[in-house]
């Protein structure tokens, strides 16, 4: 489903490539944000049971996940993207280069918000803590204020996406 986050959101390649690697991505998400989770709290690699329920969650449900992909994949469109189709100099169609460029990207991001607590417990408290969890909305609500911090844009229901100033 392509939607538009903002007015000149009509980069549809890189939107095509970045729903592909979407399922992908997320299950990447999840297994470095338990890898981190369990090199902070438990180093010694000490098994009990809170500690197994997180190494043995394997993502069967990813939708819980699908408005922050999305959300990322808008900002990213925002703020790094052009809507006018490049010249490949390189012999690579656009597909190919939109996946390698939103792949590393994605990965780097990721790699920088695992580096800050509240964000390892939210994708937890989305995925392997769910059924526990009778407030998702809430979660969400706190990934988009993680977004705004770190990106400095914030999402309207109605508006899209808009660049905030955040102190």
């Amino acid at each position: 489903m392509i939607r538009k986050f903002f007015p000149l959101d009509k980069n549809y390649l890189l939107e095509e490539a970045q729903l592909a690697l979407q399922d992908s991505l997320l299950t990447q998400l999840v297994d470095q944000v338990k890898s981190e989770f369990e090199h902070r709290t438990n180093p010694l690699g000490l098994v009990d049971g809170f500690s197994l329920k997180i190494r043995e969650y394997r993502c069967q449900n990813l939708k819980p996940l699908y408005n922050f992909y999305q959300n990322m994949a808008a900002v990213y469109r925002f703020k790094y993207s052009d809507n006018q189709l490049e010249f490949v100099w390189d012999g690579r169609d656009h597909q190919e280069k939109y996946i390698a460029e939103w792949t590393a990207a994605f990965a780097d991001w990721i790699n920088e918000f695992c580096k800050q607590e509240l964000f390892v417990q939210a994708v937890l408290d989305l995925t392997v803590f769910l059924p526990d969890n009778r407030h998702a909305d809430l979660v969400e609500n706190r990934m988009n204020n993680f977004m705004l911090r770190q990106f400095g844009v914030k999402l309207h229901k109605t508006k899209g996406l808009a660049a905030m100033k955040v102190a």
